[in-house]
């Protein structure tokens, strides 16, 4: 069995969502026998944005000599992601959404005929198959029935494209309050760390 675990903040080990997609991953090598891991930090080799070229060497132009070396890289984090039965993500909210460098990675795995497709029905995703884990952390409260949930963009963008490309049930981990203060930030990592402990097994 293959596990993908990716991080995205930039804070290195100051980081909430880091610590709790670490604990999520132990937690299943603990579990699964044999267990083998890839780990990718996007934010210590970021992925370039898409751009123009990107896309015109995606409808088959050659590509620019500069662009090689990305889009190798992006191929094998899709060929990653594809290959993974389980996929854990850390994701921490940057101005009510995700970290571009996320952005970036999400950018390289969402393709049209590798991990979803059109159809007479409209879209259909290709990668039910995995289990999604998403370790969640927000510096306010942003959750349902809150006076800022109008303006959260990380979960919800979150269910909607591992949704669209099939993962119908991905599992959030949240550490919501961090930045309202220390005592709280360490409540909410203590709760999130043992969520993680309490995961079901792969």
């Amino acid at each position: 069995m293959k596990l993908l675990h990716i991080d995205s903040s930039v804070l290195g080990p100051h980081s909430v969502s880091r610590q709790v997609s670490a604990a999520i991953v132990d937690r299943l090598r603990q579990a699964t026998p044999n267990l083998e891991i890839v780990y990718r930090d996007l934010a210590s080799t970021p992925l370039a944005h898409l751009s123009g070229l990107h896309l015109a060497a995606a409808q088959g132009a050659a590509p620019d000599a500069a662009l090689r070396e990305d889009l190798t890289a992006g191929q094998a984090m899709l060929d990653e992601f594809l290959e993974a039965d389980i996929v854990v993500v850390g994701a921490p909210m940057y101005n009510f959404t995700i970290p571009s460098q996320l952005k970036a990675w999400i950018d390289r795995i969402v393709v049209r005929g590798k991990t979803f497709k059109y159809g007479a029905q409209g879209p259909e995703g290709l990668a039910g198959n995995k289990r999604v884990i998403l370790a969640i952390s927000r510096g306010g409260f942003y959750g349902a029935g809150t006076p800022a949930a109008v303006g959260e963009h990380l979960e919800t963008y979150l269910r909607w494209v591992f949704g669209f490309i099939g993962v119908t049930n991905p599992e959030f981990i949240f550490a919501d309050g961090i930045q309202v203060g220390p005592e709280h930030r360490e409540k909410a990592l203590a709760g999130a760390l043992l969520a993680a402990t309490n995961l079901r097994a792969a």
